[in-house]
């Protein structure tokens, strides 16, 4: 075994200090990519049947590519964005107003990000300071809770349980951690859930963030992927922009996973915070890109066509796993299911739902993602590659197939 190079005890806390690397533990993902790996080598005749991608399956549209190929090819695209051109703020500010009736000061009160990933990591480098508090849904993503501990903030978790319908338990939050809250983070549609907010959900958030002092950061990557009603923002509902933002992604609803691009909106102050601390970080995505995303802004019919696709996979996944014993229905929003795991299949008994997904992929090579945040739980996710409706049907036909095999019981 070598030794610790000589910047070993250098490492930052943040990252684990002096043990930076040493650590045993093995994320839950890189389980999943080894046992995906194990049942392809020693299973070659059996397909993976692979519901754990969590990113959409086709590419963006045509005429998006094409716009992009366009303004490749501009000279004046070639330079730093900075904090975002105006082409791609005013589409960002005309499609919320068309999609959901919401003003926004283009000047003010939006700014791009490279995704959304990279401002759930700067928004908390405008509010945390050592000891302060950001409250976070779980499960759920986990960025900005890691940039808070950064900061040396503490996290405080709030459960989305089944029988709360996925929503957080604002009023059960303790005192002290109230006290010393700054950011409340939120995300409907919830992935994984699948739950859908409410106009009453998002008062009920209005109202706590006011009594409380608090800023609401809503994470709306899966907005357009919404089943129950037209998508809500939670800048429709009266009072939202003056307590928080709302983050926006062009991945989920215009396919557009990859080109790394989205938006933070709401109230003028913290978008100008955030846009200075993005200053500091970052020096803006690539013109040619923000060019082709406002021409998808700008196509209603994009977000429209994504959603009925994926609407249609939900439907006919429910109906498979419900066939095979799973207590499942249609999510309100995203493109997962979020379903409970089983406890036992035949003789196997599952301690929680890491070890129901280990079992289903070693055993039948179907791949879904655990989470045991909140209870027993597997995500499965309908971005699955298949090329038309066909092939869709006989992927549902298989995943019955084997599944109803295993003799999947339910506690």
């Amino acid at each position: 075994m070598s030794a610790d190079p000589w910047f070993q005890s250098l490492f930052a806390d943040r990252i684990g200090g002096a043990n930076y690397g040493k650590g045993t533990e093995i994320y839950k993902f890189e389980k999943i990519k080894r046992a995906k790996r194990k049942a392809v080598t020693e299973h070659p005749e059996r397909k993976l049947l692979d519901f754990g991608i969590g990113e959409n399956d086709d590419m963006a549209a045509l005429a998006v590519r094409d716009a992009l190929k366009r303004e490749a090819d501009k000279v004046e695209n070639r330079g730093y964005a900075d904090n975002g051109i105006q082409n791609y703020k005013d589409a960002a500010a005309e499609f919320m107003a068309r999609q959901f009736g919401v003003t926004l000061d283009p000047l003010s009160e939006a700014c791009h990000c490279i995704g959304s990933k990279p401002a759930y990591a700067m928004l908390p480098a405008c509010f945390i300071n050592p000891g302060d508090v950001t409250l976070m849904t779980v499960p759920g993503y986990p960025v900005a809770g890691t940039h808070t501990r950064y900061y040396g903030g503490e996290v405080h978790k709030l459960p989305l349980l089944e029988k709360n319908g996925f929503f957080p338990d604002l009023d059960g939050i303790p005192a002290d951690i109230k006290a010393r809250a700054k950011l409340l983070v939120i995300n409907y549609p919830n992935s994984p859930t699948g739950a859908v907010a409410t106009v009453d959900f998002y008062k009920r958030v209005i109202d706590f963030a006011r009594t409380h002092k608090v800023v609401v950061v809503q994470d709306a990557a899966h907005i357009l992927l919404s089943y129950r009603g037209e998508p809500l923002s939670f800048l429709q509902v009266q009072g939202a922009k003056d307590v928080g933002v709302e983050v926006h992604s062009m991945s989920k609803g215009f396919n557009m996973i990859g080109w790394r691009l989205g938006w933070v909106c709401g109230h003028p102050k913290i978008v100008q915070a955030y846009a200075d601390v993005k200053d500091n970080s970052d020096s803006g995505q690539f013109m040619a890109i923000q060019h082709a995303a406002a021409a998808a802004l700008r196509t209603p019919e994009i977000p429209v066509q994504v959603r009925a696709k994926y609407r249609r996979r939900l439907e006919k996944l429910v109906a498979a796993l419900t066939q095979v014993g799973f207590r499942c229905s249609m999510p309100g929003g995203t493109y997962f299911l979020y379903t409970m795991a089983p406890t036992a299949a035949g003789d196997r008994q599952f301690a929680n739902a890491e070890e129901a997904s280990q079992y289903l992929i070693h055993d039948q090579s179907v791949c879904c993602v655990p989470w045991d945040d909140a209870g027993a739980y597997l995500r499965f996710s309908v971005t699955y590659i298949a090329a038309d409706e066909t092939q869709e049907d006989s992927l549902m036909a298989e995943t019955v197939q084997r599944l109803k095999g295993m003799n999947l019981r339910f506690g």
